[in-house]
């Protein structure tokens, strides 16, 4: 029997290659998992925001369908790229709340000391994506690690399969990353 890591990229693959119903038993296998990372990033919100945890989940659906001509090798990949959808998908929200405002209340997010970057709660989702966009100019694979780790919620392990480099050297990646992005947010 497969695993379930296995079996995820083998809907993948069948799935980019053309097989529409893969696509559904795809989307039975990672629901759940996809609602946790959708749940883990909204629990930080603003009270009162309108997003929910299902409609996250459901506009990263709609953008992965549009997705074509990837060649899925694993399922670290594909839950770092919903990770980065879901991290598009919030900062757009919040942008457009804060501009709907004209300076209003930006999202704002807390941090949890082992999820992330910083001792000082209540950063703003916003200021992370332009610290973490900036961070990438300068070193896009740390940038890539802190993206999979904080916004899909990837392992170390998984983390190595997807970027092939070894787990050292994510553990210095993410080191280096949180050290540049506790700086820059400090000084958000």
């Amino acid at each position: 029997m497969l695993t379930r890591s296995a079996e995820i990229t083998n809907l993948l693959r069948a799935w980019s290659g053309g097989d529409a119903a893969a696509l559904e038993r795809l989307s039975e296998q990672v629901y759940n998992e996809l609602r946790r990372m959708a749940r883990r990033y909204l629990k930080n919100e603003r009270q009162g925001n309108t997003l929910q945890a299902t409609a996250l989940v459901n506009e990263v659906y709609l953008r992965m369908v549009d997705v074509t001509k990837v060649d899925w090798q694993e399922r670290a990949q594909f839950f770092a790229m919903a990770a980065r959808m879901m991290r598009r998908i919030l900062v757009d929200a919040a942008r457009a709340r804060d501009s709907a405002k004209r300076g209003g209340q930006a999202v704002r997010l807390e941090f949890e000391e082992t999820a992330l970057l910083c001792k000082q709660p209540d950063r703003s989702i916003v200021a992370l994506d332009e610290a973490l966009t900036a961070f990438s100019q300068v070193a896009p694979r740390q940038a890539k690690v802190v993206e999979m780790r904080y916004f899909g919620g990837l392992t170390e392990e998984e983390i190595v399969d997807v970027l092939r480099i070894s787990p050292r050297t994510v553990r210095r990646d993410w080191d280096l990353a949180r050290a540049w992005l506790i700086r820059e947010l400090r000084h958000a």
